[in-house]
C-alpha cells in the first residue's frame, strides 16, 4: 500500500531505491537485580540470543558463498568471521556470567557492563588494528541485545547494505533513526542513493554532510524507520521533503521523469565551471568550498571553487573511539588538502566539537548536559585543553609551509577568549621555531556565529585579518532554536529581521575597515538568498561544492548596483521573506 512520510527537505534531488533499515546504534537497556535462583534462566536467555545471532551470521556467510568469490567482498567475509569469534569469546561470556551469578544483574545489564570492561582494554591496546576490533564487539553486543528484546537478528550495519547490494543490483536508500556526522562520512563512499532519518534539522551536521555528498535526503521524518520495512521500494523527494513508500507505477514513473530532469539541470550547470563568477555590473565574486575531509578537494576543484573557505577539521577527530589524531596525522591531512587545492587558499577551522558533533568520548555528549549547544564546545573546548589545541595549531602552521592557509577560530564571544587563542597561536609558532620545524605564515580569522560577536565587530576587526559569518549557529543562537531539533525547525528562520541585521552589519563594518568577510554557513549556498547577500555587499561565499554552480548561475544574472537599494528595503521590512520575491 502506498503511503507518504513527511519531513524536512535538506538535500535536493530524487532518489529511488529499496530501503535498507539501520536501527539506532544504541538501545535502551533495562537495569534490575534478579533473585539468585533466576540466574540460570537469565544465562539461558543470553545463550538463546547467541545462537540466533550465530545462525544469522552463518546464513549471511552461506549467501555470500552462493554468490561466488568474484561477487563477495573478502572484507565482509572476514568481518563475519570476527563477529563469530567474538560471539564465542570466553572473556565476554565468562564476564557476563560473573555479573549475573555474583552481582545478580539481569542479562542485558550484565552484557553492557562486560562490554564496558572489555572496551577499556581495547582502548589501551597499542596495535591500531586490535583497537578497531572494539567496534566489532559493540556490534555483536548490540545484536545480542536486540534479539533479547525480541527484534530481528539481521545485520543492521553498512556490511548489511553491502550484502544486500551483492544479491540485488537495485539502488539502495538508507532509512535510520539518526546518523552521526561520523556515520555520514562512513557512507560517503557507500552504495546509498539517498537517506531518510527520523530526527534532525535542516542545518544539523547530518544534513550538512548530506548536502556535501550531493545525494537526496529527508530528515525529521519522525517514525519513518518504524513505518518503512526492509526492502520496501522508496522514493525520496529531497526538494519537497517527502518520502513515498511502495509507490504505484504511475507515481514511480513521475518521479523517474523528475529524476531525469534534475540530472539534465545539473548537466547544464556543469557548463558554468570555467565561467568567472562576475555580476552583470562587473563585480567579481569569490566562490569557495566547504569540506570535511582532504579528499573533498577533488569535488571543490571540479566545481570550480576558488579555494576552500571552510575545512571542518573536527571530522578528523570523529569516529575514533576518543583517540584524538596526533600532530603528524593532522599535519598530513591538512597538507593533503592544501596540495589538493593546487595553490588556491585553504581556510582551516580549528576543531569545533560539541552539540550535534560529539566525539565518541572526551567531549560532552548530548545526553551529558541539558543543552550541549550552550556548553563546552568549539573554542571553549580547545581553550579548556590547551595541550590538545597546541597540537592542532602546530599541525596547521606546519602545513602552511606547503601553500596559502587561513586559520579560522570558531565561536569566539569574549575578548579574553580572543587573547587566549591568539597567545596559543603565538606559542605554537615559538615551539616550532625552537624545535627547528618549518612552518608557514597564516592569516588569522574569527567566525562570527554568536550574537555577542556580531554586536562587537570592532573588537574582532582589531585582532583578526578576516571574518567568516557562520550563519547556521548565528541563527540558532539569535533565535534560541536548536538547529538539530525537528520539533522547532519551523522557527529556524534565516530571514528573521534580527538575523539579517546582524549579517548586514558584520559585512558593512568589515568592509569599512578594509577587512575580508565571507559567509560560510548554509545561507551562502541557498540560491534564494544569493541576490540578497549580494545586495548587502557580500563578495565572498563559501558553500558545499555541490552548490557552487547553482549559486554562480544566480550571480551571473545579478546586477549589484540595482540590488543594494532593494536589499535595504528587505532589511527594513517586518516580513523580509515577503519582500524577497520582489
Amino acid at each position: 500500500m502506498t503511503f507518504s512520510v513527511h519531513g524536512l527537505a535538506v538535500s535536493r534531488g530524487v532518489a529511488i531505491g529499496r530501503a535498507v533499515i539501520v536501527a539506532a546504534s544504541r538501545i535502551d537497556v533495562a537495569h534490575y537485580l534478579i533473585a539468585p535462583e533466576e540466574a540460570e534462566a537469565e544465562l539461558d536467555r543470553l545463550r538463546r540470543a547467541r545462537t540466533v545471532v550465530a545462525d544469522d551470521i552463518a546464513r549471511v556467510q552461506r549467501t555470500l558463498g552462493e554468490l561466488g568469490s568474484h561477487d563477495a567482498h573478502p572484507e565482509l567475509s572476514a568481518l563475519l568471521d570476527v563477529h563469530l569469534m567474538l560471539l564465542q569469546d570466553e572473556q565476554l561470556t565468562g564476564g557476563v556470567k560473573h555479573w549475573v551469578v555474583e552481582r545478580h544483574y539481569n542479562a542485558e545489564w550484565a552484557l553492557t557492563t562486560q562490554l564496558e570492561v572489555i572496551s577499556r582494554q581495547f582502548d589501551e591496546m597499542e596495535d591500531p588494528y586490535l583497537r578497531e576490533r572494539k567496534a566489532d564487539l559493540e556490534q555483536v553486543v548490540d545484536r545480542l541485545l536486540r534479539v533479547m528484546r525480541g527484534e530481528s537478528a539481521s545485520m543492521t550495519t553498512t556490511a548489511a547494505a553491502d550484502a544486500a547490494r551483492k544479491g540485488n543490483e537495485d539502488p539502495l536508500v538508507l532509512i535510520a533513526h539518526d546518523l552521526s556526522p561520523a556515520d555520514m562520512l562512513q557512507f560517503k563512499q557507500s552504495v546509498f542513493a539517498g537517506f531518510v532519518t527520523d530526527v534532525g534539522g535542516k542545518t544539523s551536521h547530518t544534513a550538512i554532510v548530506a548536502r556535501s555528498m550531493d545525494i537526496p535526503a529527508v530528515v525529521g521524518a519522525r517514525s519513518a524507520s518504524h513505518l518503512i520495512r526492509q526492502d520496501d521500494w522508496v522514493v525520496i523527494d529531497g526538494d519537497a521533503g517527502v518520502v513515498v513508500v511502495d509507490p504505484s507505477p504511475i507515481v514511480l514513473a513521475e518521479y523517474g521523469f523528475k529524476q531525469r530532469q534534475v540530472e539534465m539541470e545539473r548537466e547544464k550547470l556543469s557548463r558554468l565551471k570555467n565561467t568567472p563568477a562576475v555580476t552583470l555590473d562587473g563585480q567579481k565574486i569569490e566562490l569557495l568550498a566547504n569540506i570535511e575531509q582532504p579528499e573533498d578537494t577533488v569535488a571543490a576543484l571540479k566545481a570550480g571553487a576558488m579555494g576552500v573557505g571552510l575545512f571542518r577539521s573536527e571530522f578528523l577527530f570523529m569516529g575514533r573511539s576518543g583517540q584524538l589524531p596526533d600532530e603528524e596525522e593532522q599535519y598530513q591531512a591538512y597538507r593533503r588538502a592544501i596540495e589538493g587545492m593546487q595553490g588556491l587558499p585553504v581556510t582551516i577551522r580549528t576543531v569545533d566539537v560539541g552539540a550535534d558533533k560529539p566525539l565518541d568520548r572526551g567531549a560532552p555528549r548530548s545526553d551529558d548536559h541539558l543543552n550541549p549547544a550552550l556548553g563546552l564546545r568549539a573554542i571553549r573546548w580547545s581553550l579548556a585543553d590547551p595541550a590538545m589545541f597546541l597540537v592542532q595549531l602546530r599541525a596547521i602552521l606546519r602545513a602552511a609551509a606547503h601553500g596559502p592557509v587561513n586559520l579560522l577560530i570558531p565561536m569566539l564571544a569574549h575578548g579574553s577568549e580572543i587573547r587566549q587563542a591568539l597567545a596559543l597561536v603565538e606559542r605554537a609558532r615559538e615551539q616550532l621555531a625552537v624545535a627547528g620545524v618549518p612552518y608557514g605564515p597564516v592569516k588569522l580569522g574569527a567566525m562570527i556565529e554568536v550574537p555577542a560577536a556580531a554586536l562587537t565587530i570592532p573588537l574582532f576587526l582589531r585582532h583578526f585579518d578576516f571574518l567568516s559569518i557562520g550563519t547556521n549557529d548565528l541563527i540558532q543562537y539569535t533565535l534560541a532554536i536548536d538547529r538539530a531539533d525537528e520539533a522547532v525547525s519551523h522557527l529556524y528562520d534565516p530571514l528573521h529581521p534580527a538575523v539579517l541585521q546582524l549579517v548586514a552589519s558584520t559585512i558593512a563594518q568589515a568592509h569599512a575597515m578594509g577587512k575580508e568577510v565571507s559567509v560560510c554557513g548554509e545561507m551562502a549556498g541557498d540560491v534564494t538568498l544569493t541576490r540578497l547577500l549580494l545586495g548587502m555587499g557580500l563578495r565572498s561565499f563559501s558553500m558545499h561544492p555541490s552548490q557552487i554552480l547553482a549559486v554562480k548561475q544566480q550571480i551571473l544574472r545579478s546586477d549589484t548596483s540595482k540590488l543594494a537599494g532593494w536589499a535595504q528595503e528587505v532589511l527594513a521590512a517586518d516580513e523580509p521573506a515577503a519582500r524577497l520575491v520582489d
